[in-house]
């Protein structure tokens, strides 16, 4: 029998794939990589990743058990076509969904649905504050993620900080952690993380070494959970410097750092590799 291989949980959005938006923030025009499309949505390209990403994560595939890591609902992710073999598991919701040769595993969604009826406020509650105090001036879309969280579609450059920061705080008091990302602001029950599904999938494959990246508020439990992790130069957790024990702070930035990123991930995924 061959030995478990690693497990490799990774964020999806800002960290391996990235929107046009994305690019726009983290790629000058000049000398810019060759581009793989690896989501489509309305007849549209959406989300990309460099054709050296898509043969690094084809070759990570290989070597590891890859798990896609996302905040986005189960409908969001299958849009996703990744490069390389077909994920075993993939973890959607923000670990609300476990994703089993693309079906949810309904004992993990049940034992996650019951804790969040007892450790957090409900989100009908998180829903009509939403609705009460965010301005319609400078929201686009009001939405509810798989009955598990709320998010709200900004523009951002009128978004007020402070209101923001009052968010944060109202949710922590109630169980709750807010998440800017983009032009999108997520609020997401405590209990509901990406962290604990991904210890269930290092349970179930055997997997002697987790290795993980993130860029998101969302994902620092995820980095945390992990015997190594990497954040890229961009996105909330660089913007705060945050870092943590076994956690590296990359300096490269958007798509580059999502090559980097798997660069790492194949290091030290690789048997014999130095801790």
């Amino acid at each position: 029998m061959s030995a478990p291989k690693v497990l490799v949980a990774s964020d999806l959005d800002r960290t391996l794939i990235y929107s046009s938006a994305a690019l726009a923030l983290t790629m000058p025009d000049a000398r810019a990589p060759r581009l793989l499309c690896v989501e489509v949505h309305e007849s549209k390209p959406l989300s990309f990743m460099t054709e050296t990403a898509a043969a690094l994560l084809t070759e990570l595939g290989d070597l590891a058990v890859f798990v896609p890591t996302t905040t986005r609902t189960r409908k969001q992710y299958q849009r996703i076509n990744l490069p390389g073999p077909a994920p075993t598991y993939a973890i959607c919701a923000n670990g609300g969904h476990l994703l089993v040769d693309g079906v949810s595993d309904p004992d993990w969604h049940a034992s996650v649905t019951a804790r969040l009826a007892t450790e957090c406020a409900p989100l009908a509650e998180v829903r009509e504050y939403l609705e009460a105090t965010a301005d319609p001036a400078w929201v686009r879309k009001h939405r509810v993620a798989e009955d598990l969280f709320a998010y709200l579609v900004v523009e951002r450059e009128l978004l007020p900080e402070e209101w923001v920061k009052e968010l944060a705080v109202w949710a922590e008091s109630r169980g709750w952690t807010v998440s800017l990302q983009g032009r999108k602001i997520y609020a997401v029950p405590k209990p509901l993380t990406k962290s604990a599904a991904v210890r269930e999938v290092a349970r179930r494959t055997g997997a002697p070494l987790t290795l993980a990246a993130g860029d998101s508020l969302l994902d620092a439990d995820l980095l945390l959970a992990a015997d190594r992790g990497w954040r890229p130069g961009h996105g909330e957790l660089a913007e705060s410097d945050w870092t943590a024990p076994a956690i590296t702070a990359l300096p490269e930035r958007g798509v580059t750092a999502g090559e980097r990123i798997l660069r790492e991930f194949l290091h030290a995924g690789r048997p014999g590799a130095a801790a």
